[in-house]
């Protein structure tokens, strides 16, 4: 072979490298059902192990922060915490949810021990300034957190992403004819509340949480991430050139999530002694079924026995959250240069994230352009970590 063919045909397999990925192969994608499918069918045998409710151990002197803590998943992680003796904090957009709910438990519990530290604190996670201001609110307190949960998300937003839309983000383009403007403001506020505000959240909480420290950030994903792809150039899916749906905007943030989640578990030193994971409650019977594509909500109600209850999925997060051995595996994957953070599953088992969880260069580039949505500069962490203030674009010291 000439040496001239031979520079061709590295020529052409170099455009094929370079070639910007558009999607997952077909091999991913069915890779990916293929998995949701087996952890439907099999989640409560792989997880017959555990106890329900968990038993967790006492955690008097634990101060624990949970989003999205008024109903599901998050009711049952917040209610748990409180009666394992740890102070909670519920951070919701529903205060007045959340106090009657308190109630209800101080009722329910009285006579079995001390009164259940809970507090609420109003946060809003379609507006990115409440975030801000919740984080400099706490902050402010200069005590520690010890675990931070980032619970709260949604499958189909519709007209709830409509409620904020004075808290427009700078990257956003003009105004667009209403229905169309209308249309990506859904599309951007799916992607905020799923990713982008709980990015903002842990990131501006670092301080409390190195006064915490060992302290976790524990970030309720979805096996739906398997399914997902995030295109960094177009991460709000608005350009058009994938379709948008509930199920694409949920399954690609949840994907994001994941990808910026290892790289936040790379970036903290190891002296911060600050975990980073992120937990799979299994396929569970939520409020966010209500917003399933019909034949999946069909599927929901023909196969009862192999959906979980929102208190059987909450034991992932509260495995992390509470088991001595996470600090020790967090800090191995670290020393080991592992790609992805810490994955714990519905069974409270380690298990690897989606093949496209694993790709490091995507990652960071999820990374360096969350931060540039949510207004934090490039080295916000490092600076963070030493102990310097940082300004963000949104909350009450606005630049």
């Amino acid at each position: 072979m000439s040496s001239s063919s031979t520079s061709s045909g590295e020529g052409e397999r170099e455009s094929v490298v370079k070639k910007k990925k558009e999607g997952l192969g077909w091999m991913e994608w069915v890779r990916g059902w293929f998995y949701l499918a087996y952890e439907m069918l099999f989640q409560r045998i792989m997880a017959s192990h555990l106890h329900n409710p968990m038993h967790l151990p006492p955690l008097n002197d634990i101060t624990c922060i949970v989003t999205g803590s008024t109903s599901g998943i998050g009711l049952q992680i917040a209610r748990q915490l409180a009666e394992s003796g740890a102070h909670v904090v519920m951070a919701v957009r529903n205060p007045k949810a959340a106090n009657e709910l308190i109630q209800k438990w101080q009722e329910e519990w009285s006579g079995m021990g001390l009164p259940l530290n809970i507090e609420v604190m109003e946060l809003n996670l379609l507006s990115l300034d409440s975030v801000a201001k919740f984080a400099e609110a706490w902050n402010a307190r200069s005590g520690p957190l010890h675990v931070l949960i980032n619970n709260a998300g949604i499958f189909s937003i519709g007209a709830l992403a409509l409620e904020d839309s004075h808290n427009q983000n700078p990257l956003a383009e003009s105004l667009l004819p209403n229905h169309k403007n209308s249309q990506r403001m859904v599309m951007k506020k799916h992607m905020q509340v799923n990713h982008l505000a709980p990015a903002l959240l842990s990131i501006l909480l670092l301080p409390s949480l190195i006064r915490g420290s060992p302290s976790r950030i524990i970030n309720v994903n979805s096996i739906m991430h398997h399914v997902g792809f995030v295109d960094t150039e177009d991460m709000n899916v608005v350009s058009g050139k994938r379709k948008y749906t509930s199920l694409v905007g949920y399954s690609s943030s949840k994907l994001a999530e994941v990808m910026f989640s290892s790289v936040l578990h790379k970036r903290l030193p190891a002296e911060a002694g600050i975990s980073v994971l992120c937990v799979s409650p299994g396929i569970v019977q939520t409020n966010v079924a209500r917003d399933l594509p019909k034949i999946v909500q069909a599927a929901y109600h023909l196969i009862p026995y192999f959906i979980l209850s929102p208190q059987e999925g909450s034991r992932s997060a509260l495995f992390a959250a509470t088991d001595p051995q996470i600090p020790e595996y967090c800090d191995m994957l670290k020393a080991d240069e592992w790609p992805v953070c810490a994955f714990i599953s519905q069974d409270c088992r380690p298990t690897n994230p989606s093949e496209e969880a694993h790709n490091v260069e995507t990652s960071y580039k999820v990374w360096e352009k969350t931060l540039e949505m949510i207004g934090l500069s490039s080295d916000a962490v490092e600076r963070l970590v030493e102990g310097e203030e940082v300004k963000c674009r949104y909350g009450v010291h606005q630049q």
